[in-house]
């Protein structure tokens, strides 16, 4: 019995203790894990910055909608911070506008390349064509546009001198002096060297910690930083473990790209940001009138003129916007450069929010003798038109396209140019303007310059639609993602911002049922209503665009840089398509006083908000 329960007491402390085993085991195996990834051993000896599998890249040209994309970008960049260490090897630059010819094939270099962009409906991602880099060196300012757009021009104008070149340099010794300091630990007789190198990498920790720019650092820095260098120069004559230099060289080079590219991509999302934000000034311009409205309701005398917005005889002129000062600007620049403003009438229509604030405005401003009526495009009751269906203002599209040129595909950099097309609201034309034949539309970011009156002598030849074509952009670029409707594949794109809309015809030709049907057919759950709207415009007005003298209208002023002052002066019409609007702060300073000199200096309700200022 006795022996019995000894042999019993001996198996349970071996199977106790076979269990203290197992339990040690698996603590020291969750630990050496995470230390194989973090040490990067994995990656074994694989080249960073490479592609471990080669992607094909496609032969279209992308497309991209500036304002969603870049919240892509955001998501992204979070990924970055979360997997840090694991860097995804392959990128792919891309983003969109408007120019020659049919992209071509080109094989991808050894860049590094970035996931690509994911078409999401939470976010409305529109068409998504991946297109390759040709050159890293020549074309770095292009790639960089390519993948954020119109970003990359403002940050090349407002670049600051580096305040943190020293800081930098520090940090790069750093790096290199952890990245010796384990093997020359390991080495026989050298405690002297071993023990220099930590003092001065701790040194160099301490002062990092308390700086971030050049003027932060403490006096005779320099010398600090010749003692790293002759310790890492001393390093460096013994024959040390080049593997374990190397890995850990490499694990520091994946997550400074890491770092810069989650910096990158930061700086884009806070740059879109703030061009799709309306300013504070703007903002407290339209509560201001919103609630000067319904404070005294103002007097409705203009509106005995009411007549004169359904005459068919004068001209009409259309502004689709839900910005005050914008639409403000457009009307009297058009009227102080016209010939005869009692035969203009302007149609403004806005969304409920921004409503009374512009009929407030419209009824304070007069400007000659030209008839200015605010529509609630939310509000209309359209002929047969759903009561199900809701009204929403949506302005202009604005879209980038990036292609190669056809002409020398192995030489031709790659070409990114922004076009902006009509949006939904723009299809309801011909059922809110029942009465009329004919009407000019303008966007609301636009600077007339001259007369407009020719354009209403314009003999289209049954065409609907006069705008300034885009040639850059063929419908057969498209072909993957107008499917297989019939159209013309050498049909060229087409621009709004100046439009002239011949509506008789355009109800004829039962147009908005075109773009509705089409628009239905196209509707994904992985596709915007933006990408949508470009697709099915397209479509729509395939081989009834009437092309006009691109001389009407210059465009680029809200993204272009280099655009000539002469060509400016010269022009018809000043479009501020792209995102540096001169409404913004952001917008390029040397064509902001083409638009302000049009603003209504005297309004009591500009200087109370600083819209001057």
């Amino acid at each position: 019995m006795k022996g019995g329960a000894s042999s019993y007491g001996y198996a349970a402390k071996r199977r106790w203790r076979g269990l203290v085993i197992g339990v040690l085991g698996l603590v020291i195996l969750s630990m050496l894990v995470p230390l194989v990834f973090l040490l990067g051993l994995h990656n074994g000896f694989r080249s960073a910055g490479y592609a471990s599998e080669q992607q094909r890249p496609t032969s279209e040209s992308r497309i991209g909608y500036d304002k969603y994309e870049v919240r892509d970008a955001w998501n992204e960049s979070e990924d970055v911070l979360r997997n840090f260490t694991n860097k995804a090897k392959n990128k792919t630059f891309g983003r969109g506008s408007k120019h020659d010819s049919q992209a071509t094939e080109v094989p991808p270099r050894s860049i590094t390349q970035s996931p690509p962009i994911r078409n999401n409906t939470n976010v409305g991602a529109a068409v998504g064509l991946p297109l390759y880099a040709k050159d890293v060196v020549d074309d770095i300012g292009k790639l960089c546009e390519f993948k954020f757009g119109s970003y990359c021009h403002w940050r090349q104008e407002h670049r600051e001198e580096m305040k943190d070149t020293m800081v930098k340099k520090l940090k790069d010794q750093l790096f290199v002096a952890r990245a010796f300091y384990p093997s020359i630990a390991k080495l026989p007789r050298q405690d002297k060297l071993s023990r220099e190198l930590k003092l001065n990498i701790q040194e160099l920790e301490r002062v990092l910690s308390e700086s971030t720019t050049d003027v932060d650092l403490p006096p005779q820095i320099a010398k600090k930083l010749q003692r790293m260098e002759a310790a890492i120069a001393k390093a460096k004559l013994f024959h040390v473990e080049c593997n374990n230099v190397d890995k850990k060289l490499r694990q520091i080079y994946d997550m400074t790209e890491d770092e810069a590219n989650f910096h990158m991509k930061q700086s884009a999302f806070l740059y879109q940001l703030a061009v799709q934000t309306m300013p504070k000034s703007l903002h407290c311009l339209s509560m201001r009138l919103t609630v000067e409205y319904f404070r005294s309701p103002p007097n409705d005398m203009k509106l005995s003129m009411a007549e004169k917005s359904t005459d068919p005889m004068l001209h009409h002129y259309v502004i689709f916007s839900n910005n005050v000062l914008a639409s403000s600007v457009v009307i009297n620049s058009t009227v102080m450069h016209s010939k005869e403003s009692v035969n203009q009438a302007f149609h403004v229509l806005t969304d409920e929010q921004n409503y009374f604030a512009m009929k407030l405005w419209f009824l304070r401003n007069t400007y000659k003798e030209a008839t200015v009526q605010v529509l609630n495009i939310e509000s209309l009751k359209l002929d047969n038109h759903s009561k199900a269906t809701l009204l929403h203002l949506s302005l202009p599209e604005e879209f980038r396209v990036s292609f190669h040129s056809v002409d020398s595909p192995l030489m031709a950099p790659i070409r990114t140019e922004y076009m902006s097309i009509f949006s939904h609201s723009h299809y309801l034309l011909p059922k809110i303007f029942q009465n009329l034949n004919k009407v000019v539309v303008l966007d609301d970011d636009v600077v007339v310059q001259q007369d407009l009156s020719a354009l209403w002598s314009l003999d289209m030849g049954g065409k609907v639609n006069a705008a300034v074509q885009f040639c850059s952009l063929r419908l057969d670029q498209l072909k993957k993602y107008l499917g297989e409707n019939s159209y013309n594949k050498n049909s060229c794109a087409w621009m709004s911002g100046l439009n002239v809309i011949d509506l008789a015809r355009w109800r004829d030709l039962n147009l908005t049922e075109t773009f509705q049907r089409l628009a239905q057919e196209m509707t994904t759950r992985e596709e915007s209503v933006e990408a949508v709207a470009l697709r099915a415009s397209l479509l729509s007005f395939e081989g009834l665009i009437y092309a006009i003298d691109g001389a009407w209208i210059l465009s680029g002023l809200g993204h272009d840089y280099g655009i000539d002052i002469e060509a400016i002066s010269k022009a018809a019409i000043l479009h501020y398509n792209g995102n540096m609007k001169p409404w913004l702060e952001l917008g390029i300073p040397k064509y902001k006083h083409y638009w302000k000199k049009f603003l209504s200096r005297e309004d009591q309700f500009l200087s109370e908000c600083n819209v001057n200022s």
